[in-house]
């Protein structure tokens, strides 16, 4: 590999600029909500480097239509496709244990964002059982497979939502305060940054190097459920902070790849740098809480995710319902 000075990228780097020059040849990732999105260009930018990829969607058609058109755009083999629920946990257990051989990278990049307030089979608020119970619950299941790697990578997708809540475990699933869209969708940000946090904690003597990214302002799906008017304004105000979808994926494909980082553990990045630790998160978008770094927490959160997956799976396999109160406390 030429010499790289990946000081010099930044917000305006794309994900093929951030994997120029590494040779992914022989390796596998995963790559969750990858039908749209930051998730197609992650997935292009690894096949386009070589990596044997799966992209793990919701809609299998989407999904095959991306892989097709990422075939002809490298140049490649398509991707893989597997269809992937996060917040169903048969399926999450099922495309875990369909996995066969060493997994070199986990992206953890799907995601909802501000849903009104629904509650999934297991009795867990959408926005954190789909942003981090589902992908915690993935990466626990695909454990095995990285470490069979040999310095694998996992990378978190997280936000500057993370400024909005730190993950409120005396009520995570707001059955005793009312539900606030916004508030759920920023603590289940905060837990993809701790949860990276936990993962490094844990999984270094395995080789696995984890670490949390903000991609950036970019207009996708993920806004679907913002008011009309609120997101047309929204356009217009932060015209010149937005970043296009090959910008957005940079920063996971930077962390997922670069030899440059292979060292670096339980961190969290944006723009294609460690992020600032800040008190208020900056312009909305810069910065990260002190709260979503906090080994403490990040320890406090994998047990009770431990917990609330083991009870789901005990209930499933014993046909009975789970307790959805008390978990979280």
């Amino acid at each position: 590999m030429t010499t790289r000075d990946i000081s010099t990228f930044g917000a305006t780097t794309t994900a093929a600029e951030t994997v120029e020059g590494v040779d992914l040849g022989g390796r596998t990732a995963l790559v969750t909500g990858a039908s749209s999105g930051i998730g197609v260009e992650t997935a292009r930018a690894l096949a386009g480097a070589g990596a044997r990829v799966t992209l793990a969607v919701r809609d299998l058609a989407a999904g095959r239509a991306v892989a097709d058109d990422i075939a002809r755009s490298t140049g490649g083999p398509a991707p893989d496709v597997v269809e992937l629920h996060l917040d169903r946990p048969a399926s999450v257990e099922g495309v875990a244990a369909a996995w066969t051989g060493p997994l070199d990278i986990l992206i953890a990049n799907a995601g909802v964002m501000d849903s009104p307030e629904t509650y999934t089979t297991a009795g867990w608020e959408l926005q954190f059982a789909t942003n981090h119970l589902g992908h915690f619950a993935l990466a626990l299941g695909l454990h095995g497979a990285l470490a069979a790697a040999g310095g694998a990578r996992v990378v978190s997708v997280s936000s500057s939502g993370n400024g909005g809540s730190p993950v409120v475990f005396d009520d995570l699933f707001f059955r005793r305060r009312r539900y606030e869209p916004g508030l759920a969708y920023a603590q289940s940000k905060t837990a993809n940054a701790l949860f990276a946090v936990g993962a490094s904690a844990r999984w270094a003597d395995d080789g696995i190097v984890a670490n949390s990214c903000m991609p950036g302002g970019i207009w996708t799906g993920l806004q679907k459920h913002w008011d009309p008017d609120v997101l047309a304004a929204t356009k217009v105000a932060a015209a010149d902070a937005v970043k296009t979808p090959e910008q957005g994926a940079a920063t996971s494909v930077l962390l997922a790849t670069a030899p440059e980082l292979a060292e670096v553990r339980g961190r969290y990045f944006e723009d294609c740098h460690e992020a600032e630790v800040v008190d208020e998160i900056v312009d909305g978008l810069h910065g990260v809480r002190a709260w979503a770094l906090d080994p403490a927490q990040a320890d406090r959160l994998w047990d009770v995710s431990l917990a609330l997956v083991d009870a789901e799976a005990r209930s499933r396999a014993s046909g009975t319902p789970a307790p959805h109160e008390g978990a979280s406390s």
